[in-house]
């Protein structure tokens, strides 16, 4: 006789009732993924295209459009032509030369055959990669010593060098600050320092153009309430030509106990009796400034960016910065060129005299011919403010059809009523150049 189970059944009538049931469960599962899945399919077909392609992005639906306007008011599109050679005082461009003001070749030494030479010794003896991030792969001996040079240019105690000026301010900004601090700037800072500072959670606020009594100002409103706060500023603005009355930052850090940070991507090689940068050209004691960042690619005619400051400084950054820690160490023939060039910076400070020089004759020459040149000082960029992106980029393509080659700054890049044109003075232009390229512009910017 069969065993009784629970509840009076059997055990066999118990086991086909747990069996049957199971069954049961395992159907109306497999209904209900059906189900699930038809309803799924049914949500994923509701998803617009726009959302998973990136013809239909709006960013690049906004370029289109910019792109199209262009073509039917019949404006070529002035960016991205190809140089044939080096670009400095002129640029080979389409088997035509150019007298060229788009070049960041502040002191013409891009193409120096020194720095040249330099690059190629580095290529034979390291090749053209170092394979790996400085802490995997080493050192290189000219990646400390291009540090320990600039570090001895500021009279500070270390540098760092990045792959790219960018990545500079985006690692050192948005690894030295969290969201417990503070990041205020000139409202024209450049974007990878917005984009450093995005990366932080710091809070970001801005200041008027180089106003520092507006600074000290807000400092006086909200430096209580956050831990860390950075001054963000720069040497040379590179849409307006103008510079900060550095002493007066120096003065609001002290009072409210900040650090600051100084962008010297177009003052280093450009300001200063021997091409220091801002810091030389008001006679600060460096140390004034907590970080000094700066570029590589335009007057030290190589490519990356550095920060050269305190010990702690430079080694914390070496140890922890992501976009140095986790980047490829940067080019050994890059390294060198730049190395080069600042041995040769330092050994002719008559190239940075003579930049100067030029500068200020350009400045003049356009302002006695009435072309509005904004806030510029006249140390190597000079904007010629046309009034919109139509007008900027309609000149430009007179200039360029006249044998001068330089780009507009359009909307959004600056204001629309701010569109200009930017030009580089560079210390190979002669004072012919810039006398011609005055007449040039004011001539054409008459017909418009």
């Amino acid at each position: 006789m069969k065993k009784q189970g629970g509840f009076g059944l059997k055990d066999s009538i118990k086991e086909q009732l747990i069996k049957q049931s199971l069954e049961r469960r395992i159907r109306q599962a497999d209904r209900n993924d059906r189900q699930g899945a038809e309803g799924a399919t049914a949500l994923r077909s509701d998803i617009p295209e726009r959302f998973y392609s990136f013809r239909d992005h709006p960013g690049y639906q906004q370029l289109r459009i910019v792109r199209e306007g262009a073509e039917r008011l019949g404006v070529a599109n002035p960016f991205f032509k190809s140089h044939e050679g080096c670009s400095g005082r002129t640029a080979t461009i389409e088997g035509r030369d150019y007298l060229n003001f788009s070049s960041y070749n502040y002191l013409g030494l891009a193409g120096d055959a020194d720095v040249n030479a330099a690059a190629i010794a580095a290529v034979e003896r390291y090749g053209t990669s170092s394979s790996a991030s400085r802490m995997v792969s080493g050192e290189r001996p000219v990646h400390r010593e291009l540090e320990r040079l600039i570090a001895d240019t500021y009279g500070v105690d270390d540098a760092i060098v990045f792959v790219s000026g960018h990545a500079t301010n985006v690692t050192t900004v948005g690894h030295l600050f969290g969201p417990k601090d503070l990041v205020v700037h000139d409202a024209l800072i450049h974007n990878s320092l917005l984009q450093g500072i995005q990366l932080s959670g710091a809070k970001r606020l801005p200041f008027p153009h180089n106003d520092w009594a507006a600074l000290d100002a807000l400092l006086m409103r909200e430096r209580h309430r956050f831990e860390r706060v950075l001054i963000a500023i720069e040497g040379i603005y590179s849409m307006d030509g103008d510079y900060p009355d550095l002493p007066r930052f120096i003065d609001i850090k002290r009072d409210h106990r900040c650090f600051l940070m100084v962008d010297e991507a177009h003052s280093f090689g450009v300001m200063g009796a021997t091409g220091r940068g801002i810091g030389e050209h008001f006679d600060v004691d460096s140390g004034d400034v907590d970080i000094w960042m700066g570029t590589l690619s335009k007057a030290l005619a190589g490519c990356g960016g550095y920060v050269a400051g305190e010990s702690a400084l430079v080694e914390h950054l070496k140890l922890a910065a992501p976009g140095f820690l986790y980047s490829v160490g940067m080019s050994p023939p890059l390294a060198a060129a730049s190395l080069a060039a600042l041995r040769k910076m330092l050994a002719e400070p008559e190239r940075v005299v003579r930049l100067q020089a030029r500068g200020s004759r350009f400045l003049q020459t356009a302002r006695g011919s009435g072309i509005d040149t904004g806030s510029s000082v006249g140390m190597a960029v000079v904007p010629a403010i046309c009034g919109s992106s139509l007008r900027a980029a309609r000149l430009s393509e007179a200039m360029f059809s006249r044998g001068i080659n330089v780009q507009p700054i359009l909307y959004p890049a600056v204001e629309e009523k701010s569109a200009r044109l930017r030009f580089f003075v560079c210390a190979d232009h002669s004072e012919e150049d810039i006398d011609r390229v005055v007449s040039v512009l004011a001539e054409e910017l008459g017909r418009l």
